[in-house]
């Protein structure tokens, strides 16, 4: 036997389930400029119908429906593009900051302008053969030393300027560590919030929307594989469980380092280990580890503890923001050699020097300065230039800081006199100020690489271009690639306010039809309880 009741509860779960679709509705809208909100849907369902399947059912035909109810919210959201979005922002945070590094290292060489090496290299040439046409003028030699001063001064501010920007680039790798920690940890702490709520049959969708927002983040700075983990008791349906991280390289294989455990609620932090200096400061990176942070905040002893992964840059296919940027700031290799942007452009511009000081020096010893002519005895050969006085000299097989430390000889300094023009000993023979220009010509060995002073500055130069522009490109490709994917996340995610207008209007003439029902049969049941069985009043 039906209640008369019956219709009157079925309104009223129209009303419920339609004022809660309003409800989300309005959520949406008042959501739709936030960033990383996906926009939610409420799915409605018939309840159960009356009578249920049992033996001892009422004798009524058939079953007759109970109304609608809410069986549950849940956000818009497409998995498969969330990971082609974080591969594509992991290339892109990987090229964007390999981009930054090279960029900012044109800008230092300056090339081709009238303050950079090259025009100052040439400007000390032309000098050099002005001397040799006027051997014996104070002002020609003055020339000469002045313009040993700036191609000097050149190379040590194109050096100086080179280490300042690695260093900055080693505080933004520690800005990177400091990030990628907090972000998992953040992370962590979303899936035990969301592992509270979820056994309870409740869906947190805005719970999901701020960890996928740190999961993007995270995937800027290293390239990272999402797997979702059930979070047990009785959750929903459209539960989306927890987030196990792990890092992957550019494929999505597994790197075997799992940043974030979800089924233990346990996490691994990194850290960055640098070549200890005896100054105190830190030198190239050695290796990176992974581990909980327990282990990790001992600076001793760090490949000895257990549970720890540890990587060689060169060996870390994670990439992102994070390893472009340790790249770029140098490391050591498998054979203990340093490797990296910025060293490996530190090491050719030494290189650069010291052959071409030992060559330049080598000429201007053979040659007689004023005071070898005026004593007509030719004396021990002077160095042109020198490097400051260091703890380690440059050497041919370490010509490290040989940039960053040349200088004009203190000899030269002091007098004008002791520049070497002559070959035969005269007064008025400059053919050895002609042999000293001629320098940029002559063929030498700079590490293995046969050519000459400029041709060798211009292959410099020319590799930097090439990956700066390869960097430009893959920048630009994945970025677009990016915005791609994005758009089409943001069509299935993002809240569209024309849609959300048209759902208002549809589940608010829902509404009003549940209303009207309801008053419908409170009609009925009036006349039924008060307007009948009143015989003999």
């Amino acid at each position: 036997m039906i209640s008369s009741f019956h219709g009157l509860e079925t309104a009223r779960r129209s009303l419920m389930a339609h004022q809660g679709a309003l409800h989300t509705t309005g959520h949406n809208i008042a959501n739709a400029n936030t960033p990383g909100y996906s926009r939610q849907r409420v799915n409605l369902t018939p309840g159960e119908p009356f009578p249920g399947s049992s033996f001892s059912r009422p004798g009524i035909p058939g079953q007759i429906g109970t109304g609608v109810k809410i069986d549950s919210i849940q956000r818009y959201r497409e998995q498969f593009l969330d990971l082609q979005f974080r591969n594509e922002n992991s290339k892109h945070g990987f090229w964007d900051a390999r981009f930054n590094a090279l960029h900012k290292m044109e800008d230092i060489l300056n090339e081709p302008s009238e303050e950079g090496i090259a025009k100052t290299m040439d400007k000390f040439w032309n000098a050099l053969q002005d001397l040799s046409v006027h051997p014996e003028d104070s002002g020609a030699r003055s020339v000469v030393r002045q313009q040993g001063y700036a191609l000097a001064e050149t190379f040590n501010y194109v050096a100086d300027s080179l280490n300042t920007v690695q260093r900055d680039l080693q505080q933004e790798i520690d800005g990177n560590v400091r990030d990628i920690n907090s972000l998992i940890n953040q992370i962590n702490n979303i899936n035990l919030q969301i592992s509270k709520v979820e056994p309870h049959g409740y869906v947190p969708n805005d719970l999901y929307d701020r960890r996928d927002v740190l999961v993007d983040e995270l995937s800027k700075l290293v390239n990272v594989r999402v797997e979702p983990v059930r979070s047990g008791g009785n959750p929903s349906s459209v539960a989306e469980g927890l987030y196990t991280i792990k890092l992957a390289d550019e494929n999505g294989r597994d790197l075997g380092v799992t940043l974030v455990d979800a089924r233990n609620n346990h996490i691994n932090e990194v850290k960055v280990k640098y070549e200890h200096k005896p100054n105190g400061e830190k030198g190239l990176i050695e290796k990176i580890y992974f581990g909980p942070a327990g282990t990790l905040s001992s600076p001793n002893n760090i490949d000895i503890e257990g549970g720890i992964a540890a990587f060689r840059i060169d060996e870390f296919m994670a990439h992102g923001k994070f390893v472009a940027n340790m790249e770029a700031y140098g490391y050591f290799d498998e054979h203990n050699e340093e490797q990296g942007l910025y060293p490996k452009m530190m090491e050719q511009l030494d290189v650069m020097v010291f052959t071409f000081v030992q060559e330049f020096n080598s000429v201007h010893q053979s040659g007689w300065n004023l005071d070898d002519i005026n004593n007509g005895n030719k004396g021990p050969g002077i160095n042109f230039f020198t490097f400051n006085e260091l703890a380690d000299q440059p050497t041919l097989n370490n010509p490290k800081g040989a940039a960053a430390n040349l200088r004009v000889s203190e000899d030269i300094r002091n007098s004008l006199d002791k520049i070497a023009a002559s070959t035969r000993g005269y007064a008025g023979d400059g053919t050895n100020g002609l042999a000293l220009s001629n320098v940029k010509d002559r063929t030498l060995n700079f590490g293995g690489s046969t050519t000459n002073v400029q041709s060798f500055y211009q292959g410099i130069i020319g590799d930097m271009a090439v990956n700066t522009q390869e960097a430009d490109r893959m920048r630009r490709n994945a970025d677009t690639l990016r915005a791609a994917v994005e758009e089409r996340r943001m069509s299935a995610s993002n809240v569209s306010l024309d849609e959300e207008m048209t759902n208002i209007i549809k589940f608010q003439h829902a509404y009003n039809a549940a209303a009207r029902n309801i008053t419908m049969i409170d009609d009925m049941l009036d006349r039924i309880i008060n307007r009948m069985g009143r015989s003999g009043l």
